[in-house]
């Protein structure tokens, strides 16, 4: 039976879930994987953590020297999260030709091609699948199952803390900051949520299922990234009235025209089955050209369904030595032949707030006909305030376009604001 020994750098959260599915799971790996996997020690500032999930002071380190020097440890286990001091640690254990399996999407989208540059150098394996979408296993489908496919499309919620949020706003009618609140409480929001509500965790999960859907590198800087801060309860509601659930999506295409990249808040229709995932949970729709549509569903964070994806990492990486690594130019650029689309076409969602006199919607509606954007559907609400809120749902349209109309709109006598403007898929 091969011995597999196991270093995990940090003990918080995931590293501990991890912990506990390796040692309560030993004897079943060994039963179905005909692999006997040890932890032989962590990587933990706080020691009494580590002894209370069931290690010993000895196996305890206090630098990466220590990890990447024993030559019982095969594979490292990196959950530390943020790029440094991760990212030093990763490359020496790299160095040091040990195979590594990280949960880390900001290191990785950020520097995935020095990372692989050195796993490649000393023939060592590089492991991501923790990476993006918790213990759905999005990464290993796009390499392993995929492979007789040219991807269409990726579409995804792919952060279960806006989800949460967005969910909680449509069910209960909650305000964005007390939604946001409530999401700190239960622990599934950071005191600074920043990285998930500004859209900056979906961006680094996109970049890295969107190369590896399409073939080709896509920097965190081709992403186009919008968060939800500025979500309203109102849109929400209306958008509900009209048949649709908000979502904080990552949408990767790749057209005629090139590729384009996105996060932002989106607009699905109810029968869309994206629609129907809520809370933390998350799900990604991929369209190849051979199989169709296929949906993975389940969490996408917490300490055991990230450390599934962690664990999923390390009995692969132990029964396949012959390590495989990206075929595409996976170069800090990537490659320059590779064309983004920036002018995106889609349908909008767009709320005014306007004056109830005759010849205001004449008016905007000329305004749209101009820049040839074709209006679908005009829903008026009852004053309030002296104002009438209209919600203006487009055909597909050119971005560029709609921007143009609406800064015309926007000079209208009798339109007091543009309020929101979201994007639809259907």
């Amino acid at each position: 039976m091969k011995k597999v020994g196991v270093a995990i750098l940090g003990l918080g959260v995931v590293g501990g879930g991890t912990y506990k599915i390796l040692t309560d799971n030993k004897e079943y790996f060994k039963k179905t994987q005909g692999l006997d996997i040890t932890v032989e020690m962590a990587l933990e500032k706080n020691v009494d953590r580590a002894v209370s999930l069931g290690l010993a002071k000895s196996q305890v380190a206090s630098s990466i020297e220590e990890v990447v020097s024993n030559p019982n440890v095969d594979i490292v286990v990196e959950v530390i999260g943020g790029v440094e001091p991760a990212k030093t640690f990763v490359l020496k254990a790299l160095m040091s030709g040990k195979t590594v399996v990280t949960s880390n999407k900001e290191l990785f989208a950020k520097h995935w091609p020095e990372l692989e540059s050195e796993a490649k150098k000393m023939n060592a394996g590089l492991f991501f699948e923790a990476s993006c979408v918790g213990g759905v296993p999005i990464i290993r489908t796009l390499q392993e199952g995929m492979q007789a496919n040219k991807i269409q499309s990726i579409k995804g919620i792919i952060n279960g803390t806006t989800n949460y949020i967005l969910t909680k706003m449509a069910n209960e009618g909650s305000s964005y900051e007390e939604a946001l609140k409530e999401a700190q409480r239960l622990g599934y929001a950071e005191f600074n949520p920043t990285a998930d509500v500004e859209g900056f965790d979906a961006t680094y999960k996109l970049s890295i299922l969107s190369s590896l859907a399409f073939n080709t590198k896509i920097a965190i800087e081709n992403v186009h990234r919008e968060g939800i801060t500025g979500v309203s309860k109102e849109d929400i509601k209306y958008g509900k009235e009209l048949g649709y659930t908000l979502k904080l999506l990552g949408i990767g295409k790749n057209t005629e025209n090139g590729i384009e990249v996105r996060v932002h808040p989106t607009f699905v229709a109810n029968d869309n089955p994206l629609a129907s995932v809520n809370d933390s949970f998350n799900a990604v729709h991929i369209v190849g050209d051979s199989v169709g549509e296929i949906m993975l569903y389940g969490r996408g964070a917490g300490a055991l369904p990230t450390g599934s994806a962690i664990v999923s990492d390390v009995i692969f990486a132990a029964r396949h030595t012959n390590y495989h690594y990206t075929m595409f130019d996976n170069s800090a650029k990537g490659n320059k032949e590779t064309k983004f689309v920036s002018d995106f076409t889609s349908q909008y969602f767009i709320r005014l707030s306007v004056q109830d006199s005759t010849g205001v919607l004449s008016k905007i509606a000329g305004v749209f006909a101009k820049h040839n954007v074709s209006i679908r559907e005009v829903k008026q609400v009852a004053e309030r305030d002296g104002k009438v809120p209209v919600v203006i749902i487009t055909h597909i349209s050119p971005e560029s376009a709609v921007n143009k109309a609406l800064e015309k709109i926007k000079l209208i006598d009798g339109v007091f604001s543009v309020d929101s403007v979201i994007r639809l898929e259907s």
